[in-house]
């Protein structure tokens, strides 16, 4: 896994965080929207923080959970466009370190 992104570091120490982001290693959708909705309601030691919350919201979507497309979109409505792009430039970071973490 890479390194921490922003608002990751700080909410490792919450057991439910902690299990979701190592889920979230595997490729494990529930996992990644788990921690969409952390960071998108500022729950279980997450800050809210958007751009986080749309990263994991996208990455439950790639890897194929049913309800995360919608809660990126009504994510997205409250972020600017450059918001967006870091989230989505986070997201294909993580998609990159899993995928040569596999190899």
């Amino acid at each position: 896994m890479a390194a921490p992104a922003a608002g990751e570091d700080f909410v490792a120490g919450d057991s439910v965080v902690a299990e979701a982001l190592a889920g979230a290693a595997h490729g494990d959708a529930a996992s990644c929207f788990d921690l969409g909705v952390a960071f998108s309601t500022g729950s279980h030691g997450a800050v809210c923080d958007l751009i986080e919350a749309h990263k994991w919201f996208n990455l439950a979507t790639v890897y194929g959970h049913d309800e995360a497309a919608v809660c990126r979109a009504e994510v997205a409505d409250d972020m600017t466009a450059r918001e967006i792009a870091e989230a989505q430039r986070r997201a294909r970071q993580w998609l990159g370190a899993t995928v040569r973490k596999a190899a």
